[in-house]
């Protein structure tokens, strides 16, 4: 299936796909990608390529059984058979407990019959330039800048039965960019993420890790212990998706996570957080937009493919410190009594008003450890969500009030729910980019915290 060739449009592609099904019930979905991508290192562009991709889903409904069958470049004459693959697994699967009638009654996409228009190595034409400067400043400098920057589009039609036709075009951009001086014995990373490109400040981004680099000249030997530690928006991200990942109201209810409340139920109304800190998904927030209504290839614990189409709309997780909402599907809001809250592709944290800057929480600070960012994150025990991970590129020495120099690495041990109940600061919040997932997630606006006892349960060789 091609943008270009002539073959059948993704559009058309969907409503074939639906007129073959022999089921009771059909979902299709049609995703189109395209990817284009710079790599570059020791100053240098090393790689740049471009890259397209078309994945067909059914979903056949028999009954109260269901049957998925996906595949990639799905060409006319092959339609017919991956539909028919479809409507013979729903005969045979066993039935579904997750089974509701298909989401009716949703206004189609004005853009559902506009073409797909892919990225293309275009869309950096003002980040280039701009690197190539920065990789001027970097060598007269004296360090060397590693690193990709990538952009994706992806187009997503979905077609049911019911009569659904709704469409999202996805665009996700994402820098990682890593500095190392010239021996490569200290080392920086930063990271943004991006829907064009366009606001990318490459220039300031290099400038923020030679000042790094210049503090990590003083060596600073640690032992294990709990400090008080700064964690940038980066480090929350990445443990605050943990947490969302593992809020699946199932699971909860299941009592298999720590969100399940003792003697049954969930946690849902139970105080988190001593400062008012809400965590929240909108599929419309400005600069991290994501699809207004649920996707779902397969169901899960947290998803459910009956629900695909359902609309989307801005949802506190944790609202003031309080656990608000689980990720819910309609089978479980039922099973649960509370209201159905699919997950949202974004994430944002916020806290009391008023919230300093990193740079203004390090100047307050009597002595204390500034993190760059977190890695290799784990789950130890789900029952109290404790994750275990490393911390790389740059852990640093703050006394009063200035950075003094760059300690060892360490192993961390903490659970994101715990660390909620025991931050003493929320910083203003800003878009970043997780480190750990951001194969996986790019969307999320967190702020800087302080926490007053961070868990540094060993120290790390890692480097």
């Amino acid at each position: 299936m091609s943008i270009t060739d002539g073959s059948p449009s993704p559009q058309e592609m969907v409503e074939r796909a639906l007129k073959l099904s022999t089921s009771d019930g059909c979902i299709v979905l049609a995703d189109e990608g395209s990817t284009a991508n710079l790599r570059f290192a020791g100053n240098t562009l090393t790689t740049n390529g471009v890259a397209r991709s078309a994945r067909l889903t059914v979903i056949a409904i028999e009954g109260d059984r269901v049957g998925v069958v996906s595949r990639a470049a799905v060409r006319a004459d092959q339609l017919a058979d991956v539909v028919a693959a479809a409507d013979r697994a729903a005969r045979e699967a066993q039935p579904a407990e997750d089974v509701r009638p298909l989401v009716e009654g949703v206004p189609a996409s004005p853009s559902w019959d506009e073409p797909v228009t892919p990225t293309d190595i275009g869309v950096f034409e003002g980040f280039a330039p701009a690197l190539g400067e920065a990789f001027a400043a970097a060598e007269a400098g004296g360090r060397k800048l590693y690193g990709f920057a990538e952009h994706s589009r992806t187009t997503t039609f979905l077609g049911t039965s019911a009569g659904l036709r709704l469409r999202h075009d996805q665009p996700t951009g994402r820098l990682e960019l890593n500095a190392k001086s010239a021996d490569l014995k200290r080392s920086a990373w930063t990271g943004v993420a991006t829907r064009d490109f366009a606001d990318v400040d490459v220039a300031g981004l290099d400038s923020a890790l030679s000042r790094r680099l210049e503090w990590a000249k003083n060596r600073i030997d640690l032992p294990a212990g709990r400090y008080e530690t700064l964690l940038p928006p980066s480090a929350v991200a990445d443990l605050m998706l943990y947490m969302l990942w593992s809020a699946g109201a199932r699971d909860a209810l299941d009592g298999r996570s720590v969100f399940a409340r003792p003697g049954g139920g969930t946690r849902v109304g139970e105080r988190l957080a001593t400062l008012p800190v809400t965590l929240s998904g909108d599929p419309s927030a400005p600069g991290i937009e994501c699809a207004p209504f649920v996707v779902a290839h397969a169901s899960s614990r947290e998803s459910s493919v009956f629900d695909n189409g359902l609309p989307l709309s801005p949802t506190d997780w944790v609202k003031d410190g309080t656990l608000a909402a689980l990720l819910q599907t309609r089978h479980s809001a039922e099973l649960s009594g509370l209201p159905v809250t699919p997950m949202i592709d974004n994430m944002i944290m916020t806290g009391p008003e008023g919230g300093r800057s990193l740079e203004e929480m390090i100047a307050s600070t009597e002595r204390g450890l500034l993190l760059t960012c977190l890695w290799y994150i784990r789950e130890v025990d789900p029952q109290t969500l404790l994750l275990t991970g490393l911390t790389r590129d740059g852990v640093y020495l703050v006394e009063h009030g200035e950075v003094v120099g760059e300690v060892n690495n360490f192993r961390f041990n903490e659970s994101p729910v715990d660390l909620l109940g025991r931050i003493t600061e929320v910083g203003a919040s800003a878009q970043t980019l997780p480190r750990e997932w951001n194969d996986y997630w790019t969307r999320a606006v967190m702020p800087a915290v302080r926490v007053p006892d961070f868990n540094m349960s060993t120290v790390s060789q890692a480097s």
